[in-house]
This record gives C-alpha cells, sequence and structure tokens, in this order.
C-alpha cells in the first residue's frame, strides 16, 4: 500500500497562496488517481481537487474552482495543490489520497473512494 506525506501547509494571510506537495513511496504512484480533501474542524472531509495518472483529466469543487491547480510529477512521485488567493473559509487540514479509480467527478468527489490517505497538513488562512 502506498504511504503518502503531505507539505507545505502553515499560515498565510488572506489573499496569500501556498503550494502543498505530497510525496508518495513507490512508484505504483504514477498509476494512481490522486486527490485532495479537506476537513475543518467540527465539520465533515470535504473534497477538493483530483487528477488523473497522467495529469491530462482535473476535477475540482465548486468551492476552490478558479484559485486552485491540481498537478503531479509522476517522475518524483510527487503531487502538488497550488492554492491561490486564500480565504480564511479555506482553513482546514489538507489530505491527499490516491484511488486506482479513475473518475467520474462524483466518484472521485468521495471520500470513500480512495484507498490510502496521508497525515495531514494544517493550512490557517488569518484574515
Amino acid at each position: 500500500q502506498v504511504q503518502l506525506v503531505e507539505s507545505g501547509g502553515g499560515l498565510v494571510q488572506a489573499g496569500g497562496s501556498l503550494r502543498l506537495s505530497c510525496a508518495a513511496s513507490e512508484r505504483t504512484f504514477s498509476s494512481y488517481t490522486m486527490g485532495w480533501s479537506r476537513q475543518a474542524p467540527g465539520k465533515e472531509r470535504e473534497f477538493v481537487a483530483a487528477i488523473n495518472w497522467s495529469g491530462d483529466s482535473t476535477y475540482y469543487a465548486d468551492s476552490v474552482e478558479g484559485r486552485v491547480s491540481i498537478s503531479r510529477d509522476n517522475a518524483k512521485n510527487t503531487g502538488y495543490l497550488q492554492m491561490n488567493s486564500l480565504k480564511p473559509e479555506d482553513t482546514a487540514v489538507y489530505y491527499c489520497a490516491v484511488t486506482s479509480r479513475v473518475g467520474p467527478r462524483r466518484l472521485l468527489s468521495r471520500a470513500s473512494t480512495y484507498d490510502s490517505w496521508g497525515q495531514g497538513t494544517q493550512v490557517t488562512v488569518s484574515s
């Protein structure tokens, strides 16, 4: 089972940017769909974005569309989540995950679709 480690979280002011990384332990990462989700205190885990194995299909939650970009570098076994124009409501623990499923979006937006998860990285956006 592939292991995932997120990094890049931190404290940023509203309007700022962060790039999260998700490092995978195995080269099989390149065959998986990767997704990012987030969970704010007292709230359920929320889908953010997903990308297929080759990187040519991406999916975004409506709440982040236009502000977030998901990408991956299979040669480095690493995925990314570039977040711009951050808002206080983006404050959450962000998790990356992988699945052997390939879509559609409604399937990839479900937490139960994913097989392996990272431990999460905290993102805090101050107003």
